[in-house]
């Protein structure tokens, strides 16, 4: 039986140059009805975990949450699965710094008429910023992390930043390391301190 990882797939494969029936075949079979388009994996751990958090399953409802590998490749995805392909309903969550690529993505005329919604920078910093720095320190330590957290403090790029940037950077030094804490962060937040992109994207599905 069909499942939403491999209509991921088959999407993923298309976008990238290959054949568009297995996709078609298999939205027609499941069915789809809404793709929400990430920038990375980390984005998606933190988006099921709410989800999950809120008695949800996402694929039962006919939600595809997909990676794209990056905000760039926002327009070949919302050309696969937009009105032009599959005819799903789109959105998304980006970084401030990639809501241009969004916009145009996601509305060809660049008027952002489809709903996504943006980061203050990115998601690890509002999760860092609605549990505290305290409390992330903690869960870095619960994950057995602390001693590599203090070594990267040490150094001297990290004098005079502020904790939450320290912490935020800390996360993309190691591979894999946001993609853990994306779910980690979000299974640990206050559910009435969910941040409001996070919760807006979910409410909105």
């Amino acid at each position: 039986m069909a499942d939403m990882g491999e209509f991921q797939e088959a999407v993923t494969a298309w976008v990238a140059g290959g054949s568009a029936v297995p996709a078609r075949e298999l939205a027609a079979r499941l069915p789809v009805r809404t793709a929400v388009l990430l920038e990375g994996p980390s984005d998606v751990e933190a988006v099921n975990a709410l989800a999950a958090r809120r008695g949800r399953h996402l694929a039962a409802e006919g939600i595809c949450v997909l990676p794209m590998g990056g905000a760039m490749s926002i327009g070949r995805f919302a050309r696969a699965l937009g009105p032009t392909g599959l005819g799903l309903r789109l959105t998304g969550l980006c970084d401030e710094g990639e809501r241009r690529y969004y916009a145009r993505g996601l509305d060809p005329a660049g008027t952002g008429k489809r709903a996504f919604f943006v980061c203050a920078a990115d998601l690890e910093d509002e999760l860092i910023r609605a549990l505290g720095v305290a409390r992330v320190r903690d869960l870095i330590q619960a994950e057995g992390d602390l001693r590599a957290l203090r070594t990267f403090l040490r150094q001297p790029a990290q004098q005079g930043r502020a904790p939450q940037q320290q912490l935020r950077r800390f996360l993309g030094t190691k591979k894999g390391r946001k993609i853990h804490y994306g779910r980690v962060f979000t299974e640990a937040l206050d559910l009435d301190r969910v941040p409001a992109p996070l919760d807006g994207l979910l409410t909105a599905l």
